[in-house]
């Protein structure tokens, strides 16, 4: 009496190979075609979802898309459904270690702001307060 379960008639034990058995090398499986995708990391949607909901409360913004790409990580905001985002938030790890990671880039797709901290990026949004004569 074995623990195994029993064989399909006609099939081999050897053929019945397991992901468990098949040893990949972690160098080949980084630079292979199939890389998992960039992702936002849970503090840092918590952080953009916080600016998020502040613009969404002050009538700014209103939908969101987040995608997550072989070479980074975008979250778009959008004005309107149907439109083009207002704003992309992205997370590009190769440039971590020159210009900083993310960066907030405008609809026509300049730059607005770029570094090593996602939240220093984020006061892009951030309003500035000004002194109004009357």
């Amino acid at each position: 009496m074995t623990d195994e379960p029993d064989l399909p008639q006609g099939e081999a034990r050897h053929q019945r190979e397991t992901t468990s058995e098949v040893v990949v090398d972690l160098h080949e499986y980084k630079n292979a075609k199939n890389a998992p995708p960039i992702t936002f990391h849970r503090r840092e949607l918590d952080q953009i979802l916080w600016v998020y909901g502040r613009m969404v409360g002050e009538g700014e913004w209103r939908d969101y898309a987040i995608d997550h790409l072989r070479d980074r990580a975008v979250f778009s905001v959008f004005k309107r459904t149907g439109e083009m985002p207002l704003y992309r938030i992205e997370k590009n790890p190769k440039l971590a270690a020159k210009q900083g990671a993310y960066s907030v880039l405008n609809i026509h797709g300049t730059i607005l702001k770029r570094g090593h901290e996602l939240a220093q990026v984020l006061k892009v949004f951030d309003k500035v307060l000004r002194l109004v004569e009357t």
